[in-house]
């Protein structure tokens, strides 16, 4: 039987952010769902948990919004200026924000091979070694999928 991440090896794990691999429905980019989560999260609570906040804004967050030529602190106003449940102002002000062209192919590939370089799997054997899940390497061979196995959709 394959190892599951030891509790709390990588802090609070918030599973109810959507995965990595969810498509945003408007513009068909992976992992832009999940931002906007993140901040609805901090709009609602103020910050994220550590293990997440290290991240924000940083991470698959700034690679996404240097793809889009745009700063995720605009991405994170876009959702802190509308109310928590107007989902209609927030895709109405991304309109505004995001390039016309989002190139979501090229960004999708380039989110779903993070983590198949050289660097990458030594960062994703460190990762899953600190998880208690050393025989994962090679079986989660992307940084979503780490995500996705931090926060319980792969088994």
């Amino acid at each position: 039987m394959l190892s599951k991440p030891t509790l709390g090896s990588t802090g609070e794990v918030l599973t109810g952010l959507p995965s990595p691999y969810q498509p945003h429905p408007a513009t068909g980019l992976l992992y832009l769902p999940r931002f906007l989560a993140k901040c609805r999260y901090v709009q609602a609570h103020g910050t994220l948990p550590a293990s997440y906040a290290k991240n924000y804004k940083r991470g698959l967050d700034r690679f996404l919004c240097l793809h889009l030529g745009i700063d995720p602190a605009a991405v994170e106003k876009v959702v802190h200026s509308t109310a928590p449940d107007d989902e209609a102002g927030v895709e109405t002000a991304l309109r505004a924000l995001l390039p016309a062209d989002v190139q979501a192919v090229k960004w999708n590939r380039e989110l779903v091979q993070r983590g198949m370089s050289e660097e990458g799997r030594k960062f994703l054997a460190e990762a899953l070694t600190a998880m208690g899940c050393a025989d994962r390497i090679g079986r989660i061979i992307s940084v979503p999928d780490l995500i996705d196995f931090d926060e319980g959709r792969i088994e």
